[in-house]
């Protein structure tokens, strides 16, 4: 029968189908305390069919309440897919054992980056819709690698190969997007302050960035043994760091960059040198 994490995943899903139907006909021209917005056959059909036929009324709730059904159910598929990780199930593909138990084998740094993610996000509702998006982008990567670690240490009974296959999967793609996010960071937060201070603090900001990055590297380069653990708390807050800088920055808004005008011509005429 359907597992525990189906009926509720599957639940969710047609509560979010049945909240947006309602919310797209209701938030339609009309809409409102009134409710005239259910005397509108465009707005039932607009809301049965996801907009293609007729339109919706708020498109952001709707959209939202859409994304929570489509997303639960998927993950209810997934769940009934794999029994939902039912021990009877899988004794039953294991010939009849159960594999040992296992925790969690590495330190997980996802909650914490998680949480900065939300409050990137919720400056962002405040300030820019640029920095709404890069929280909400934020949140959705912490969400797929928590996911993913969390499989990853409890795929077998043993540790190493449980690291194994989780790089396997992950590292081709988390360097190339972890390289890009990090030189996109690191630009776009380092420009964001350099307009946001005046000319002579933004070169000065420029030398000290550049300086603490080469120093940085240079020790690293250096050193004969370095903690891993250690080095990605360093790169961690220097990351937060820049970015919080960059978000603080963005929210003072450009200084005053005056515009030159061009120059007179002292006397000389249009034409007098024979152009």
């Amino acid at each position: 029968m359907f597992s525990p994490g189906f009926r509720l995943f599957m639940g969710i899903a047609a509560f979010g189908m049945v909240a947006a139907f309602f919310y797209g006909v209701v938030s339609g021209d009309g809409g409102g305390a009134d409710y005239l917005g259910f005397l509108d056959a465009e707005s039932w059909i607009g809301a049965s069919s996801l907009g293609w036929k007729g339109g919706v009324g708020d498109h952001v709730g709707y959209v939202i309440l859409v994304m929570l059904s489509i997303t639960s159910g998927l993950l209810a598929i997934m769940l009934v897919a794999f029994r939902d990780a039912d021990p009877d199930a899988v004794a039953e593909l294991n010939g009849g054992e159960l594999p040992p138990a296992q925790g969690q084998t590495a330190t997980n740094y996802w909650p914490i980056v998680g949480a900065f993610g939300a409050g990137v996000l919720i400056i962002g509702l405040v300030t820019h819709a640029a920095i709404f998006v890069v929280g909400l982008l934020v949140l959705a990567g912490v969400a797929f690698e928590w996911m993913m670690s969390a499989w990853a240490d409890r795929a077998t009974g043993d540790p190493v190969a449980n690291k194994e296959l989780r790089d396997r999967i992950m590292k081709p793609l988390e360097i190339p997007v972890l390289g890009i996010i990090g030189i996109a960071t690191v630009a776009l937060s380092a420009s964001r302050l350099f307009l946001a201070v005046s000319e002579a603090w933004a070169v000065w900001s420029a030398v000290g960035i550049a300086t603490v990055i080469f120093v940085g590297a240079l020790l690293i380069a250096m050193a004969e043994k370095i903690n891993k653990n250690l080095l990605a708390g360093v790169l961690a807050i220097g990351a937060v760091a820049l970015l919080t800088t960059g978000v603080v920055a963005a929210s003072i808004g450009e200084r005053d960059i005056g515009h030159h005008e061009p120059a007179e011509s002292h006397g000389v005429e249009e034409g007098a040198l024979g152009w």
